[in-house]
């Protein structure tokens, strides 16, 4: 059973994620006229609900966090209005606790399969990534590795490129971030390539540009580096050095979902992982 807590914590979230994908789409994108100077950024909640089909009341108190039922349908036309890319558009259905649709399991989650292989391999870390970065899964080994705290991250944080640029204990840990973030830039660009229309895309450069000096620089010279980065060395709090090896695993044959191994690149590094997980 969930408990009313949760419940308004859920509402709460879902108001917030609203407000959030609201905000980045500009008039134009959805062929609306500026219609005057706008005191926030983005739609105004009466077109997105003029947009989706639905009451302006309605879409109202859904994003303040009423406690109302929303269908499959009228959470589709939403998604549609809002131009959430699949991984949103199945947050948005989990937030709203309507049924998952099926599309977007087969599109976007870890499979048992995965959660296995995973599972398996501890205790070397392992990360499950969609091409724009996004954390998708991950086992108990990368939780050791990277912190605790990756378990806590916001939806909107869950993207290894954000935690890289803007999470300082982040790179308190990754002793060569700043040889590799250069190359994963460059390499994120290239991903982009096949992208370059889509907002959530276009969204999460411009959040990096005005967060991150460094990705707003790189981010103008245009470098692209297809190859991802082989090998890693970590500063653990408890462990101390650490040296992996990357080995990447695409889940599909046109897949851009693929899965990141670390395995120790020394001796050293081996007999300092865990042998066993509580």
């Amino acid at each position: 059973m969930t408990s009313a807590v949760e419940e308004r914590l859920r509402r709460d979230e879902l108001g917030a994620f609203l407000r959030s994908r609201r905000a980045r789409i500009t008039p134009e994108q959805v062929g609306l006229p500026l219609g005057g100077r706008r005191r926030t950024p983005g739609l105004r909640r009466e077109e997105v609900a003029q947009l989706a089909g639905v009451g302006v009341t309605w879409y109202t108190w859904l994003e303040q966090g009423r406690d109302i039922n929303a269908s499959e349908q009228v959470l589709t036309a939403i998604s549609r209005t809002l131009r959430l890319d699949p991984h949103e558009h199945l947050h948005l259905f989990t937030l709203a606790g309507a049924p998952e649709p099926p599309s977007d399991k087969q599109c976007n989650a870890v499979t048992p399969s995965m959660r296995m292989m995973m599972a398996k391999l501890e205790p070397y870390p392992v990360v499950v990534r969609n091409a724009r970065c996004d954390l998708l899964g991950y086992n108990r080994g990368y939780t050791w590795l990277m912190g605790d705290e990756v378990d806590d991250l916001p939806f909107e944080d869950r993207n290894t490129l954000v935690q890289c640029l803007l999470n300082p204990r982040w790179r308190e840990r990754m002793l060569d971030w700043e040889t590799n973030v250069p190359r994963v830039i460059a390499s994120f660009r290239a991903a982009m390539a096949e992208h370059v229309a889509e907002s959530s895309w276009k969204c999460l450069v411009k959040r990096l540009k005005a967060e991150s000096p460094l990705f707003a620089r790189l981010w103008d010279q245009h470098d692209v580096n297809p190859d991802p980065v082989r090998t890693k060395q970590y500063l653990h709090p408890e462990a101390g050095l650490l040296k992996f090896d990357f080995t990447y695993v695409y889940l599909g044959r046109r897949s851009e979902i693929t899965m990141s191994t670390y395995t120790p690149a020394d001796e050293e590094t081996a007999a300092k992982l865990p042998l066993l997980f509580d």
